[in-house]
């Protein structure tokens, strides 16, 4: 009983570490997805930065242009406040196809980015990427550059 009880083990513990993600979903599983969708938006976020202080989103989709208001319970700096909305909005503009702009609501602090001039800043288009490395490393491209990060939300 002993060896059989081991060997169940052994085989549970090999199958568990053959997960190479250990139950991480893909956040690729979203793309195309929609404004309207809250499980989706949902999904998405709770797998970005700042997803621990993350307490709710508004999703308007009365009238175009389409939008997402994400609402932080954060006090951090300014700086890390930039950062992480660059971060998120590449990632939901890259995700969800008819997201137009997206507030973003840390403490006191409030920022909005549009799609088109999170596409113009980069230089690219982003909602051609077709994994979540290609989108990591692009949204990775500027955030060591204070100046640059500043230049979006001017």
């Amino acid at each position: 009983m002993l060896k059989f009880s081991s060997f169940l083990l052994l085989v549970i513990l090999i199958v568990s570490g053959c997960n190479i993600k250990n139950g991480e979903e893909d956040i690729f599983k979203f793309k195309d997805s929609y404004v309207g969708d809250n499980s989706a938006v949902g999904n998405i976020v709770s797998k970005l930065q700042g997803a621990e202080h993350f307490k709710g989103f508004e999703l308007k989709t009365k009238e175009k242009p389409y939008g997402i208001i994400l609402n932080y319970d954060w006090s951090d700096s300014e700086k890390n406040y930039k950062k992480t909305a660059i971060y998120n909005a590449t990632f939901l503009f890259a995700l969800v196809q008819n997201a137009d702009w997206i507030t973003f609501n840390f403490d006191n602090q409030e920022y909005k980015i549009t799609k088109e001039n999170l596409q113009n800043w980069y230089g690219e288009d982003f909602g051609e990427l077709k994994n979540e490395d290609e989108l990591k490393k692009l949204a990775q491209k500027y955030m060591e550059d204070e100046s640059v990060i500043n230049q979006l939300f001017n």
